[in-house]
């Protein structure tokens, strides 16, 4: 009876040191001194064993494998610091908090607008749309046209809008212009100066975490050294951050320039407030499976106004 045990333990051990042998021979397990009897049924080769053979096998072919360089899949290694700040987890986030982060949004995303308006209505009190320009990240011109207001024009304003009744002759209606700029800003990051008087000439509301105010930036006014909570004119914050004069003379406002000019201010605190909403707004749902037959005309109903403007328009 104690016989059997050890013959089958022996056996046991012939066949490991046979499959040993065998590895050996292909070359996948490095030769070693056997020492008899004592020798573990099973021993592993410790991971530094494999390290220093590894290194050996590279230094032997004169190559010397580099550490990979982790990237985060969205993010280029090149990225600017404005792009790495414009990565911003604005994403849907993990139970614990790991906030998802969309891909880096480039230049071609942003716009900026800037409307000029004419008075309709009893005494000319109703503001219409009367022009619109919509310039790139750049600041070249993306769109620019007179339109045509709804109800007949009382009061060009022509002091500050520039808008003259010759303007008019060449304008189009304002449904076909609504239809082309909202068409422009669909899926756009757009900036503006006091930019809800310009959505709301447009009959449109833009959903807030796509839209930059520059009169609602407090780090523009420090720099400019003015208060952070004021309400300061696009013209004041022209002068003393860009250095450059506009809406003067007596001819009117250039929707143009403004927009240049809006999306020049934006510009110099561009990191520093996308770094601040990134921490300040919350987690963005994932947007649903776009549907083709559904376009911007869903922001014009009524409900996706705010208060404030409801009771403008009133």
């Amino acid at each position: 009876t104690p016989q059997g045990p050890r013959k089958k333990k022996s056996r046991k051990h012939q066949r490991f040191m046979e499959r040993r042998a065998l590895l050996e021979q292909k070359g996948l397990l490095s030769p070693r001194q056997h020492l008899g009897s004592q020798t573990p049924a099973v021993e592993l080769e410790p991971p530094s064993t494999l390290t220093k053979a590894v290194g050996t096998m590279a230094s032997c072919c004169g190559k010397v494998p580099k550490p990979k360089r982790v990237v985060s899949p969205s993010l280029s290694p090149s990225a600017s610091p404005d792009s790495i700040a414009r990565h911003h987890s604005v994403g849907n986030g993990s139970s614990q908090g790991v906030r998802v982060s969309f891909p880096v949004l480039r230049p071609g995303k942003y716009v900026a607008i800037d409307c000029e308006m004419v008075g309709t209505g009893p005494q000319g009190r109703l503001s219409e749309l009367a022009r619109c320009s919509v310039v790139s990240y750049e600041g070249d011109v993306i769109y620019d046209k007179y339109v045509k207001p709804e109800l007949p024009i009382v009061d060009y304003r022509t002091r500050w809008s520039g808008i003259t009744k010759q303007h008019m002759k060449n304008a189009i209606p304002f449904k076909a212009a609504q239809a082309e700029i909202l068409k422009i800003l669909k899926d756009k990051i757009v900036v503006g100066h006091a930019i809800h008087n310009d959505f709301q000439a447009l009959k449109y509301f833009h959903p807030k975490d796509r839209t930059r105010d520059t009169s609602r930036i407090p780090m523009l006014n420090q720099r400019a050294g003015l208060p952070g909570r004021a309400s300061v004119s696009l013209k004041s914050l022209a002068r003393h951050l860009l250095q450059k004069k506009i809406q003067v003379g007596c001819r009117g406002h250039s929707s143009v320039e403004d927009a240049r000019t809006a999306m020049e201010l934006y510009r110099l605190v561009e990191v520093q407030w996308e770094t601040e909403l990134a921490r300040s707004l919350p987690p963005r749902a994932p947007s649903p499976i776009a549907d083709p037959t559904t376009d911007s005309n869903q922001y014009m109903d009524d409900r996706y106004w705010p208060t404030d403007l409801m009771g403008d328009s009133m």
